[in-house]
Order: structure tokens, then C-alpha cells, then sequence
């Protein structure tokens, strides 16, 4: 079974901090993680690699440091790593971001199953996934739980969670599919991972290599645009009131109306109650 892996590298989310000037992440001196959801999706395809066997390659598009996140995953016990990285890619969006991650399917040769988180902690989208099937034209099924089963004839069960319970969906191979975290608990890396992945080649492919022009990757490529990031200002503080509800209600308007704010009907309602 050929197994394709999609993974982000992403900001370790405490350490945060935005370019008031530039309008984005500061990414300098800040810790960076495999996406946690992805790190699911790993655990998914080293399981279905030891039980169907075949071969698992992480995927990943972004910046030359990124490769640090693909040797952890081959410490993980996946089996290649491809990095697309090129200055071309930059500012891209979910739907040029998806795009250029097909293309590098594609050129892999295809796969039976892709993986991946079904989001990223930086962006919440979830419309990866689905996008990286739709440029492939393949079935998909989002927020997967479990998989049942795959037969011989390449029949996949999953089971997809809902709000209330679980859908349970069969379609055929090849598909891509995107977990949620209640799918495994992911394993760590062995001595003899983390030494397979110091030794590991990162293959790195660029827009080139794939065969792909400007038009729909990267900032060209991407419809949707960040006009504005900025951090929430912290809360200026607040009072908690305690006591029995009319007195309670009482001390409040009597804290607005200090405040300045208008009070009108609420406060003849409130003393009439």
C-alpha cells in the first residue's frame, strides 16, 4: 500500500507574536511543531503501513527549515520525506496551498491513501484536505475516527465523527482522508528512529520540479488574501458582583450608570421589578 502523509510545519501557539509593521507571524526565535493533528495522521499511516504493508512518505510544502519537522516524522517510522520549498510558493493560500500539494502527489506517482490532520492549529480552515482531493479527483472523507477496515478488493470503512455519535461511509481506493485526534494515540520516536532520521535524504522539490508556473501558486494564486493581523488588546478589567439577584442588579446599574452609560427604561424596569 502506497501511503502519502501531508503534514504542516506551525508556531508553537504560546509563543505567538505578530509584526505590528508587516502584519505577520514573527516566525524568528519562535518554536516551531508538526501541526497536532497531523501528528494523528502519522500515527494513521505508520498503522496502516504495519498492518497492509507498503511504504509511508511525509509530504510537506514551506521554508528550508521545515525539514526538521519531516526528520521527526521519519523518526516516527515513516519511510521518505519530500519538502516543497521554493520562493514561489510563499503567501499561499488554502485553495494554492492544496494545489501545490496535488502536484507534488502527482508526482510521487499517486497514492492508495493520503493523510493529514483535519486542520491546522494556525489557520483552522480544514479545507485543505478536501481541496488536495478535488484537484486530484478523488473521494474524500473529513474528520475520520476510526478506520474499520480495507479489503482486498481496495474497499476502505471509516468512520467519520459528528456532533452526536458517528457517520459510517465505504468508498474506494485511492481517497484522502483527513482525522481527528480520537483516531490513535500517537507513538514516540525510537532510538532507532531518531537515528534513521538523522541519516534520512530530504528530497526537496521546487516549483520547477513540478512543473508548475506562477499562475496558481503561492500570492498569484491565492484569491483570499490577510488585509490585517493584529493580537486582541487584553481586557481593561472588570468587576465581579456577588449577592442576591435584585441587589445584584441594582449594584450594576448603579456601576453603569458611574460608568457614563445610559441607563434609560432598563433602570426605571429594574427599580419597578
Amino acid at each position: 500500500m502506497n501511503i502519502v502523509v501531508c503534514i504542516k510545519q506551525v508556531p508553537d501557539t504560546t509563543n505567538v507574536r505578530i509584526n505590528p509593521e508587516t502584519n505577520t507571524l514573527m516566525r524568528e526565535g519562535v518554536a516551531s511543531i508538526i501541526n497536532p493533528f497531523d501528528a494523528y495522521a502519522l500515527e494513521e499511516g505508520v498503522r496502516l503501513k504495519e498492518k497492509h504493508g507498503g511504504k509511508v512518505t511525509v509530504l510537506s510544502m514551506g521554508p528550508p527549515q521545515v525539514e526538521s519537522a519531516l526528520r521527526e516524522a521519519i523518526s516516527l517510522g515513516v519511510d521518505e520525506a519530500v519538502l516543497l520549498s521554493d520562493r514561489a510558493f510563499a503567501g499561499a493560500d488554502t485553495l494554492a496551498t492544496a494545489f501545490t500539494l496535488a502536484a507534488g502527489i502527482r508526482k510521487l506517482g499517486g497514492a492508495d491513501v493520503i493523510l493529514m490532520g483535519r486542520q491546522a492549529i494556525d489557520g483552522d480552515t480544514g479545507q485543505v484536505g478536501p481541496g488536495v482531493a478535488e484537484n486530484l479527483g478523488l473521494p474524500h472523507v473529513t474528520d475520520v475516527r476510526k478506520i474499520e477496515g480495507i479489503d482486498a478488493e481496495g474497499t476502505i470503512v471509516v468512520e467519520r465523527l459528528m456532533e452526536e455519535g458517528y457517520l459510517r461511509l465505504k468508498t474506494k481506493l485511492p481517497m484522502v482522508m483527513t482525522v481527528v485526534k480520537e483516531i490513535n494515540e500517537p507513538r514516540l520516536p525510537s532510538l532507532k528512529g531518531k537515528l534513521a532520521a538523522k541519516k534520512a535524504a530530504i528530497t526537496v522539490w521546487t516549483a520547477k520540479d513540478l512543473e508548475l508556473d506562477g499562475v496558481r501558486i503561492g500570492l498569484n494564486g491565492s484569491p483570499t488574501q490577510v488585509m490585517k493581523i493584529f493580537t486582541p488588546p487584553k481586557p481593561a478589567g472588570g468587576k465581579v458582583i456577588h449577592g442576591e439577584p435584585h441587589h445584584a442588579v441594582a449594584q450594576l446599574l448603579e456601576e453603569l450608570q458611574k460608568a457614563g452609560i445610559p441607563l434609560g427604561k432598563a433602570k426605571a424596569e429594574a427599580r419597578h421589578g
